[in-house]
């Protein structure tokens, strides 16, 4: 399979992933033929990339974090409780509810589970094939990839608990928030950005007095935007001030953020993001956590196409989890540029003198065309 930019699809290519709705339901299975009518769709919905068959890495598996049961549980719940939030403008005049209870805490049991029998699980992008919804599916990729980060960095079960809530609901304070400031495309005005600021405060009053929440998930939403020089909101804390669950939700809401396509920009391909991460470093973001989370992150993609420094071009089609910024390159493009009859990969882990430059949208180009044909 190849990861391509909807942008570049043909009709008559085939996908070799299926393209999940905001709710976690299947849209389009695998194999299904491309048409433009199909094309023009899935650009309309906002997806960016899609995974395209491809003879010479036909053998390639996409690894996934979670479970499609898993997956399919934790956006129900999700939409769900979110949604029913969103139509209690006045909570204390509503009838109280408990909203994250026994359903919510066995979700997050089935993703910890999940990710417990993944041991050697990367960070990969779990919204290239989703339709996505603006909430829902952000704060499922945050839960997720902080909860693998905390199993790596060594934390209890119940820990992983706190952390997971903590980074599934830090940004419930958004329900609060009118839909048309938050899905705006174009520049806020200064009153529509104060605005938006405001979810983490109003995400832990939302969460603070909720009986089955530790508090220490509620801060995750109260301080995800703080940041290590006083410099984020929405009380200018400084380095220890914030609490380490929240640094941990605040690192990897900016990095889905950058990744996750958005109405006024496209996202960013992984190892461009690490790049705009490290540059906080010691400043927005702990460089602890920031190099704990580079081992942990597939900074490029399986099914990427990249272009060595060799002149050669090719696809990611293998990831070292103990060295995830050297992966295997299936070569398929000569120096000159010329379709190789024989690829042969290279581990960019035992050949330290080959470096990947850049993302090589011409080899992508070239062998959709072929899929098409």
């Amino acid at each position: 399979m190849r990861l391509v930019p909807t942008s570049m699809c043909r009709p008559g290519m085939k996908l070799a992933k299926k393209i999940f709705s905001q709710d976690g339901l299947v849209l389009l299975g695998e194999n299904v033929e491309l048409t433009e009518r199909i094309i023009a769709r899935l650009t309309e919905l906002g997806i960016q990339f899609v995974y395209i068959a491809d003879a010479r890495t036909a053998d390639v598996v996409l690894p996934e974090l979670i479970s499609e049961d898993t997956m399919r549980v934790a956006l129900t719940e999700i939409r769900t409780n979110f949604r029913e939030i969103m139509e209690r403008p006045n909570r204390r005049s509503a009838k109280p509810r408990i909203f994250i209870d026994k359903p919510f805490r066995q979700m997050m049991n089935m993703v910890i589970d999940d990710l417990l029998s993944r041991r050697d699980a990367m960070v990969m992008l779990m919204n290239m094939s989703m339709v996505d919804h603006y909430l829902y599916q952000h704060s499922l990729n945050v839960c997720v990839y902080t909860t693998l980060l905390g199993i790596a960095h060594g934390y209890s079960r119940d820990e992983l608990m706190t952390l997971g809530l903590g980074a599934l609901l830090h940004d419930i304070g958004k329900t609060r928030i009118d839909p048309g400031v938050l899905k705006k495309n174009g520049s806020l005005t200064s009153e529509e950005y104060e605005e938006i600021k405001r979810h983490a405060e109003l995400g832990y009053l939302i969460l603070k007095d909720e009986p089955n929440i530790p508090l220490l998930a509620a801060h995750c939403a109260y301080q995800h935007h703080e940041r290590l020089d006083g410099s984020g909101y929405p009380r200018g804390l400084k380095g220890d001030e914030i609490q380490e669950f929240a640094k941990w939700v605040g690192l990897v809401d900016s990095y889905d953020a950058m990744t996750t396509n958005r109405i006024y920009r496209s996202p960013m391909l992984p190892h461009h993001a690490m790049e705009q991460l490290y540059a906080g470093s010691g400043s927005l973001y702990e460089q602890r956590m920031l190099q704990l989370f580079r081992d942990k992150v597939a900074i490029y993609p399986i099914g990427l196409s990249v272009k060595l420094h060799t002149g050669e071009s090719g696809v990611v089609v293998g990831i070292h989890s103990s060295c995830p910024h050297r992966p295997v390159v299936r070569v398929l493009y000569n120096e000159a540029g010329e379709a190789l009859k024989i690829p042969y990969e290279k581990d960019l882990s035992r050949q330290l003198s080959v470096m990947i430059v850049g993302v090589d949208d011409r080899a992508q180009s070239d062998a959709l065309a072929a899929t098409a044909d």
